[in-house]
């Protein structure tokens, strides 16, 4: 404290712990977090730092005014995870002490003034997850391990080398990638990198995004790129890469593709670049092509954008009738286009033909001839309104005074120039999921050159208020501090010189602090006219929306009709679905059944999650689709599996679902999973399972009915407590409903209810008996219908209450039976008879289970207190996240994960 200062800082009292330290977090009267991002701290980092024995967060990005080194102390913090120093002032060397920290996960420095080598110590760092040194000024060699030293080769659980922006030199050794990595991000643009691009970054297939722009390359681009079939975003401009022009075929995923200024052998339009089916943007500028454009490379679906200019491309310029409609550049500065085939109205796209012959012919004037201007601003649909003294005209035309700061896109592809309002709406949800109150977020341009830089300033504007107060600000910079380790983006807040209006904390007065605000923001002012043809156009591109699309009107911060109270559920778009799969790669495939194929995922902050995608004859219809999500997300207990989010776009159905480390209770009951079930494990996983139930019957607003209660829709997590999944057969109970549900019989033969079979009247003892007889599973480890025998029968007729375990010895599996005794083993025996007894009127209520349940455990000793069936909802936004593999007939195991999922078992 005493060596930090700040203009809006309030620190009560000498201890930290007491609550009233703003920013910092304490168990046990131990500080444990420490997070004080964009609060204007100056100073220097005290190596008193060392003595917080107990911190696992350090975060106090965005304070420039934080300055001198980092001092080696920093390596007796032994359980720090996260280390987040963004935006700071910090210079010196990065210490070698840095890789004591054995616990570290996301390790950002990026955009201080760091100097000299990478230490290689960082290689010892096995958690490690995220590396981010970008933008500083580092120098020498990439570090690799050598005999005892280590290096960042040894990374093999890192996902992501943003190492950019440097002054590393030498050549990248090929020592640095290996089939043990799992990279998704190799960025190592704008350095003095030397030599070739090494053979061995084939191996590392899980790539996504690789970047080596602006370096000093040379050499051929090796043809094991082929193999990374996964990669979206690959930049090798501006180096000096020789040979041919690199085949890329099978690179089916590639987005963005930017191969310009580099020394190519002069050769004609490669072919296979009009087979890249989901590219978006193509620069070949200065590469040496020569001879005409084919036509079928303007038919790629999504392209965007084709920037070929400094090249010998001849002949016409004919972009067909069967054009992608996304399409809005084409730069052919510079080249030897003779003539033109325009065939349509092509007035939305750019096309750029000056300094080509075409062009030179005395008497042209046609606009391609005489602009090569490259993005138009974007219009602001805000009739013409006067703001005050340094305030700023929102995109939802308000004057106030915005948060300012530097947005920098490291992945190119993750925006979409066709839509800038698709990133700046992504990052208004963000905001509003932390419950932080933000009116619109605004993004511009901020070069005249956006394919190099990729450089936005942002603008977040305060609702309702002209002004955000201290602790909001704060608080905004440290949720995108956190999404820039998570995500592609970097954000910086603020620039220099620039002023803003703030609230104090304890008062409605206004101070000037040091945030940054209004100037770079070009604002168009359109007519009345305009505003007046831009709101009709809206508000029937709402109509059509609200008839495609059922989801289209959602706001989880509004309350109507059609908006269910979403919790930790987003609407993901195909598009980052296709990018959390690798495009839906074989290797991504974990399972499949009646409802289609269940995918793994990975987010960007490298949580791995379960995606349910339907096969074209199991979907539903929009409505039916909407109603079972709203069901799903109003559902949160600690025994329900959760959902994360889902996907409603390109006639696509597709559910993300947490992840349940331990798998099903089927694999584990039948051994495919290697877990070992003891009687008392069985015990609690029933215990579990039953207050799942039990919370979707008696405190679900409305109840629900499970409908498909089986052991392969019971998952186990790290601490093999069971969590109910599969709501996909779930029935909501209205109110007028509550004495009996008819509807259309659904189950599982062998768990089906035989009263609601025949009635056809589904109530919540539907689920009773099939928890019933998952209980006869959790005994005797088989199917409840196996060669042709019911467990249900099977065990009635078995039964005899004269002798020891009612005489059940030859059908308990002997797995429960190892090393234990079965405590309560009769009593769970009679509750499970009773649960499946014939008659619905004659089991008893979930609730009534869940008590004898908790009985027979306390009476081992095994359960101090009875908890409570209440609602429990998460405590962080990305949990891991179950691959949820239901209606399967071979349940998924160790081996459809592959080598690289041995750490789950």
């Amino acid at each position: 404290m005493d060596s930090w200062q700040s203009p809006t800082i309030n620190w009560v009292g000498s201890d930290p712990c007491n609550g009233r330290w703003n920013g910092i977090k304490c168990k046990d009267s131990r500080v444990i977090s420490i997070s004080l991002p964009d609060i204007g701290l100056t100073g220097q980092l005290s190596g008193d730092i060392g003595s917080l024995s107990e911190l696992n967060t350090l975060d106090l990005s965005n304070n420039r005014g934080l300055t001198g080194s980092l001092p080696p102390e920093i390596g007796k913090l032994k359980k720090l995870s996260k280390l987040t120093l963004v935006g700071c002032g910090f210079t010196g060397p990065i210490p070698d002490e840095i890789g004591s920290l054995q616990d570290l996960v996301f390790l950002s420095l990026n955009s201080n003034t760091f100097v000299g080598p990478i230490p290689p110590s960082i290689g010892s760092l096995s958690n490690l997850t995220w590396l981010d040194l970008t933008d500083n000024q580092l120098s020498g060699s990439i570090p690799v391990s050598s005999g005892t030293t280590p290096g960042l080769d040894m990374l093999h659980n890192t996902r992501h080398f943003h190492l950019g922006k440097n002054r590393l030199s030498g050549e990248i050794p090929p020592e640095l990638f290996s089939l043990k990595m799992t990279l998704i991000h190799v960025i190592f643009e704008s350095n003095q990198l030397v030599g070739s691009i090494p053979d061995t970054l084939g191996l590392v297939k899980s790539l996504m995004v690789v970047r080596f722009e602006n370096n000093l390359l040379n050499g051929y681009v090796p043809r094991s790129l082929n193999n990374l079939t996964g990669v979206t975003d690959l930049l090798l401009s501006n180096n000096k890469l020789q040979g041919a022009l690199p085949n890329l075929t099978g690179m089916n995923s590639l987005e963005y593709l930017d191969l310009s200024n580099n020394s190519f052998d002069e050769s004609r339009f490669p072919p296979w670049l009009s087979n890249l089916e989901n590219l978006t943007t193509l620069q070949m500028e200065n590469v040496n092509l020569i001879g005409n454009i084919p036509v079928p490379l303007f038919s790629l679906a999504h392209l965007q954008n084709v920037v070929l200019k400094d090249n010998k491309l001849g002949g016409a310029l004919d972009i067909g009738t069967n054009y992608s409609k996304q399409l809005r550049l084409i730069d052919l500065k510079s080249n030897s286009i003779e003539d033109f085939e325009q065939r349509n109205d092509l007035s939305h796209i750019k096309i750029i033909l000056k300094s080509n012959p075409i062009c030179l012919e005395t008497g042209v004037t046609m606009s391609y001839c005489t602009t090569d201007s490259i993005l138009d601003t974007k219009p602001q649909n805000c009739l013409l309104d006067i703001c005050g003294p340094s305030q700023t005209l929102s995109p939802k035309c308000k004057c106030g005074y915005p948060i300012t700061g530097t947005l920098t896109v490291r992945a190119p592809s993750f925006f979409e120039w066709r839509n800038e309002t698709s990133l700046e709406e992504s990052l208004l949800q963000e905001l509003k999921f932390y419950n932080l109150s933000v009116d619109s977020v605004s993004l511009t341009i901020s070069t005249q050159d956006p394919f190099r830089s990729f450089e936005f300033t942002i603008q977040i504007f305060p609702p309702g208020q002209d002004h955000f107060n201290q602790e909001v600000i704060s608080s905004i910079s440290s949720v995108l501090g956190n999404l820039s380790a998570y995500s592609p983006y970097d954000f910086i807040t603020g620039n220099p010189g620039e002023g803003s209006k703030v609230t104090s904390n304890s008062s409605s007065s206004v101070i000037i602090i040091g945030a940054a605000v209004a100037g770079s923001c070009v604002l168009l002012v359109l007519l009345v006219l305009a505003g007046v043809y831009a709101f009709r156009q809206k508000s029937r591109a709402e109509r059509a929306i609200s008839q495609s699309n059922p989801f289209g009107n959602w706001d989880p911060d509004k309350s109507n009709c059609d908006t269910p109270q979403l919790k930790a559920a987003r609407q993901f778009s195909f598009k980052e679905i296709k990018k959390y799969t690798n495009n839906f790669s074989q290797a991504n495939d974990i399972g499949s059944g009646g409802y289609g194929k269940v995918y793994r995922g990975t987010l960007p902050c490298g949580k791995v999650v379960a995606i349910k995608r339907a096969q074209k004859e199991s979907k539903q219809g929009g409505p039916e689709f909407k109603a079972e999500i709203e069901l799903l997300s109003r559902v949160h207990h600690k025994n329900l599996v959760s959902l994360v989010g889902f996907c409603f776009e390109r006639e696509e159905q597709m559910l993300v679902y947490e992840f349940v480390q331990n798998g099903a209770l089927k694999d584990a009951l039948t051994g495919k999973s290697g877990i070992i079930l003891s009687w008392t494990r069985r015990l609690k996983v029933a215990l579990g399972a039953a207050r799942g139930l039990a919370y979707l019957h008696e405190h679900a607003d409305p109840p629900i009915i499970h409908r498909d209660i089986k052991s392969n829709n019971i998952l186990l997590d790290e601490n093999y407590t069971a969590k109910v999944a599969d709501f996909g057969l779930s029935k909501s109970i209205l109110d007028d409903e509550k004495d009996h549900v008819t509807t259309q019989v659904k189950g599982t033969m062998g768990y089906l209810d035989p009263d609601y079979y025949t009635s056809q009247q589904l109530t919540e003892k539907s689920d009773v008996y099939s928890f019933g007889v998952l209980m006869l599973e959790l005994i005797t480890a088989r199917k409840p219908i196996e060669r042709g025998k019911y467990i249900v029968k099977v065990v009635r007729n078995t039964i005899d209450k004269t002798k020891d375990l009612y005489g059940l010895h030859q059908i308990i599996d002997p797995a429960i039976c190892s090393g234990s005794t079965l405590e309560g083993f009769e009593k769970f025996v009679d509750l499970a008879m009773e649960c499946v007894e014939v008659m619905g009127a004659e089991r008893p209520a979930m609730s009534d289970v869940v008590k004898e349940i908790e009985d027979m455990l306390r009476s081992a000793g095994l359960l101090q207190t009875s908890e409570s069936v209440t609602s429990t909802s998460s405590s962080s936004r990305y949990q891991e996240v179950s691959i949820l593999n239901t209606h399967q007939d071979q349940p998924y195991s160790k081996e459809s994960f592959g080598s690289s999922a041995e750490h789950l078992y």
